[in-house]
């Protein structure tokens, strides 16, 4: 049976790789990796897919960027080629990037069934172009793969089929297992310095908290604050960085505490934030890892769609503002810590439960 993995960003490969690795032990099927070329901000060289032990993907389709439309539109009629061409039998899309939503909606029309990984979280928010990407891609899926439990009932409540819903774990957590295992094994990258003390790592690149002025002088007020404190360590991604330099902030951050660094790949990232005090973040997968790993997480958002990450995890959502981040994190100075466990079924395994799955229809 023919497979297509289709991964739209960075982060989609960190979905995709436990399933491809998967793939490779069974004889059933037989996986190709669809790129799509969404996001092309950095550059992926084969130390990236080394890394994470699966091949450059088959394909590239070189969407590159526009307007939500035009991208969409751009990933659409370059999958349906290559689908034409392979005539898989599923079509695995994962997360909730405008190429999970586009390659869905293309395989669905061709007659190819479509699996999404990550299936049923829901931020209630739809004003984010992600959540309109989760709920149109599950409304069409033949196979949900649900991460938390929040996502089964999210799912029900939509009207799914219970049996096309499968409560698997975590993808994202496989990644981080098998990374952490090859760190211990001795497959250490070039290490970015460590402060010896007691540090904060941030990620910031949500167009709602950095593309507004006021918004983003805000937060990083927050951030300089903290850095009073312990030191900040900041992978900047490319739009942050732009506005920040657009904005006129550089200078309220050169005399700050707050070291701003060019963005990591996966391996060299996790060296850094594995032994983080604190970690915080607008991003969503972040959220789940810190969880994993007991790590306390702020969440610069007003909501979000893992919920486990704090009815269980360490996560707290702080919002996004000044106030309400520095409130967090005046009770996190005080001991306050948040304590958590890690959520069912994120034990590294869920690729073998969805390989299965697939396998066996």
């Amino acid at each position: 049976m023919k497979v297509l993995l289709v991964a739209g960003a960075r982060p989609n490969f960190m979905k995709i790789a436990p399933l491809y690795r998967e793939a490779l032990a069974m004889r059933s099927i037989n996986c190709m990796l669809v790129h799509t070329g969404q996001h092309y901000d950095y550059e992926m060289s084969q130390a990236f897919f080394d890394d994470l032990q699966i091949p450059k993907p088959h394909y590239f389709l070189g969407a590159g960027s526009g307007s939500h439309a035009v991208q969409t539109a751009k990933i659409m009629t370059s999958f349906e080629e290559v689908c034409l061409k392979e005539r898989p039998r599923i079509a695995v899309v994962v997360g909730d990037v405008n190429s999970t939503l586009a390659c869905s909606i293309t395989a669905k029309k061709l007659l190819i069934d479509v699996a999404h990984v990550e299936a049923g979280l829901r931020s209630g928010d739809m004003s984010m172009p992600e959540e309109i990407n989760r709920i149109v891609t599950d409304s069409i899926s033949d196979y949900l793969f649900v991460t938390e439990k929040s996502g089964i009932e999210n799912l029900r409540n939509e009207g799914k089929s219970e049996d096309s819903i499968f409560f698997a774990g975590n993808v994202m957590i496989d990644t981080l297992y098998f990374q952490l295992r090859r760190l211990k094994d001795g497959a250490v990258p070039v290490g970015i310095p460590k402060p010896d003390r007691p540090y904060a790592v941030v990620t910031l690149h949500r167009p709602s908290n950095v593309d507004n002025r006021e918004k983003l002088r805000e937060l990083l007020l927050a951030l300089v604050k903290i850095s009073e404190d312990m030191p900040v360590i900041f992978p900047i991604h490319p739009r942050t960085s732009k506005n920040i330099e657009e904005f006129g902030f550089t200078e309220l951050i050169r005399r700050s505490d707050i070291s701003l660094i060019a963005p990591l790949s996966y391996m060299p990232f996790l060296m850094l934030w594995k032994d983080a005090a604190l970690v915080l973040t607008d991003s969503g997968g972040l959220q789940e890892e810190t969880t994993a790993l007991g790590i306390p997480c702020f969440t610069i958002r007003e909501n979000t769609e893992r919920p486990v990450t704090i009815t269980e995890g360490t996560n707290i959502l702080v919002g996004t503002d000044h106030d309400g981040i520095m409130a967090a994190y005046g009770r996190f100075t005080k001991g306050e810590i948040k304590g958590g466990r890690v959520p069912e079924l994120w034990d590294g395994k869920a690729a073998q439960r969805i390989m299965k799955v697939l396998g066996e229809r």
